[in-house]
């Protein structure tokens, strides 16, 4: 119900933001004045409205929205060696990265996990699992504190939004183009958008989002190569190695679907679903690492 709940809130919110926009940018209807013609700088605008707002509004909700979604408990004043310990550990990769010390926090699961998100390097939020914290040992936890420093250091939260903006307003864009062709093309209508229009827009989005979340994935792994290399040097190759090694031989249960780009592990599959995963495999990771640092098997 609370997933529910916050899905229907941030896309409630990109409307607005959206409307708003379109109607400082007077854009009204994406056909030309004659009622026939498409208004290709109209639909690009369009096209650029809804696809950056969905992208930037989750962005700037995502603090709030992860810590509902996972039931993240802040960490306000640390208690206890566990509290400090990460504390002082987040602290001081944060010092070592350039980047303001982020929000920490704990949210319960038995699977070792963990995240970054928030719309600024300066006012991130790091979060791990109870799982993490209990199945690892202190060095392997340090690994992953530094893998997760390390996206907030490079912007990683921001660029992924960048990303998946542009390339939302391209498949928004190229929908709407397919669609208007086969309502006066093939279909025939003469005026306004017919049912062909809409129909077939709808597919297309469909088709070319699923072609084009191969290429977000894409970039997504390769982030995580650079936040992996990014720990290597803010905690060690061997540690990072090792929390890797770690993931391989524990559970695996992925985080809510808005927040597993962001997680240490993005899990295991075979063949095209390859395509999709927000994350490379373990073992690929593993091997990068000791290429990169010299770490021998």
């Amino acid at each position: 119900m609370k997933r529910i709940f916050l899905f229907l809130m941030t896309n409630m919110a990109v409307l607005v933001v959206a409307g708003i926009a379109l109607q400082l940018l007077g854009v009204e209807s994406i056909l030309d004045q004659n009622g026939v013609d498409l208004n290709l700088t109209a639909l690009l605008i369009f096209s650029a409205v809804f696809g950056m707002a969905g992208s930037f509004v989750s962005l700037a909700l995502s603090k709030f929205m992860a810590k509902r979604a996972v039931g993240a408990q802040i960490i306000e004043n640390p208690t206890g060696q566990t509290e400090q310990w990460l504390f002082e550990r987040i602290g001081i990769h944060a010092q070592a990265a350039g980047i303001g010390m982020p929000e920490v926090a704990i949210f319960p699961s038995d699977t070792p996990n963990a995240f970054a998100t928030g719309a600024r390097r300066d006012h991130s939020l790091i979060a791990v699992s109870t799982g993490l914290l209990q199945g690892m040992t202190p060095d392997e936890v340090d690994g992953v504190l530094a893998h997760e420093v390390s996206h907030v250091a490079n912007g990683d939260m921001i660029t992924m939004a960048l990303v998946q903006g542009v390339v939302n307003t391209f498949v928004i864009f190229l929908s709407r183009v397919v669609g208007y062709f086969v309502d006066r093309v093939v279909l025939k209508n003469e005026r306004g958008l017919g049912i062909g229009y809409f129909v077939t827009s709808i597919a297309a989005q469909i088709a070319f989002g699923i072609l084009a979340s191969t290429l977000v994935m894409w970039f997504s792994r390769q982030r995580e190569f650079r936040a992996d290399a990014g720990a290597a040097r803010l905690s060690g190759s061997s540690n990072m190695i090792a929390a890797l090694e770690r993931l391989k031989s524990g559970p695996s249960e992925p985080l809510p679907e808005a927040l597993a780009a962001f997680g240490i592990n993005g899990g295991e599959v075979s063949g095209w679903k390859r395509l999709f995963l927000s994350h490379p495999p373990l073992e690929e990771r593993i091997e990068r690492l000791r290429q990169v640092g010299g770490v021998s098997a």
